[in-house]
């Protein structure tokens, strides 16, 4: 089965939406670790898969593929999650 960028973009969206629920849910495990490691864990759970996801959807608009639509949505949901949880990550701790 062939996915389009516009639904890869949507899938590590809704990837980065269950990362921020795992780690809301398991938040108790990360408290012994230092802010700097919390820091480094967040942006890899919650902000990288938003950018690779805004870049699938670049991809989908430049190769000009059907259902444009899906990934304007696509870049919008992740460029607002992850813009979202680069502002916490910049005043947390």
């Amino acid at each position: 089965m062939y996915l389009t960028f516009g639904v890869k973009s949507l899938i590590l969206f809704a990837l980065s939406v269950v990362f921020l629920v795992l780690l809301t849910l398991f938040e108790s495990v990360l408290i012994g670790l230092s802010v700097t490691t919390e820091r480094v864990i967040s942006f890899l759970l919650l902000v990288l898969p938003g950018m690779i996801g805004i870049v699938f959807g670049i991809l989908g608009i430049t190769r000009k593929e059907s259902k444009t639509w899906i990934t304007y949505l696509g870049i919008l949901l992740n460029a607002l999650f992850a813009l979202f949880h680069l502002f916490v990550l910049s005043f947390a701790g």
